[in-house]
């Protein structure tokens, strides 16, 4: 993520934006899927990781986590999280090869330009470890927009997403759906797929 206003509104809304994930982050089931895939002591990447509760969870289930966040108050706050490597970088910033056994990247992507997501996705499957283990989650919909904070968001349709995904070389898995409320109050349809590289 590179876009300065959201940014700015997660910089602003840090702490607000703790309170309203960090209990669900802590038990999520598609966390929880994800750990129950990867042998302990894997290396995780947490891309847009917040406040870092998800991040936490993952240490704690015997992970070796680095966390990355555009943020500098969400690394702050996910810094005081014991166990967590965490650095400020955008999604550009992901550059390694063959370093990770997982990614997750939960509600984090949603955040990069349309024309910049081929080349994320790609950056990740080549940062990945053969095999390795990719989590993503967006919201459903089409388009590029702001929601009511000013937070920028590309939406995609399951199939786009998953196309996309495999023109990058993922091979998926698994997909759930839902449905939530946002740091907006907006409420939207989402979608998490689970793939390997």
């Amino acid at each position: 993520m590179s876009d300065p206003e959201t940014i700015r509104v997660y910089q602003s809304r840090a702490s607000d934006y703790a309170d309203m994930t960090d209990e669900h982050n802590a038990a999520d089931p598609e966390l929880t899927a994800f750990v129950a895939n990867l042998p302990q002591g894997s290396h995780v990447l947490d891309l847009g990781c917040g406040p870092g509760t998800s991040a936490a969870a993952l240490v704690r289930a015997g992970m070796r986590v680095t966390a990355m966040d555009a943020s500098a108050e969400m690394v702050k706050l996910a810094a005081r999280h014991p166990g967590v490597t965490v650095r400020q970088a955008t999604f550009d910033d992901v550059v390694e090869i063959a370093e990770f056994d997982g990614i997750w990247a939960n509600f984090s992507l949603l955040h990069a330009p349309r024309h910049a997501f081929p080349g994320h996705l790609s950056a990740l499957h080549r940062a990945l470890k053969p095999g390795g283990l990719f989590h993503i989650a967006l919201k459903l919909g089409t388009g590029e927009a702001r929601d009511a904070l000013g937070r920028f968001y590309s939406y995609y349709t399951e199939d786009e997403l998953e196309t996309r995904m495999q023109v990058a070389g993922f091979t998926i898995i698994d997909r759930a759906f839902g449905a939530g409320p946002g740091l907006s109050g907006e409420v939207s349809d989402w979608i998490a797929v689970r793939a390997r590289a």
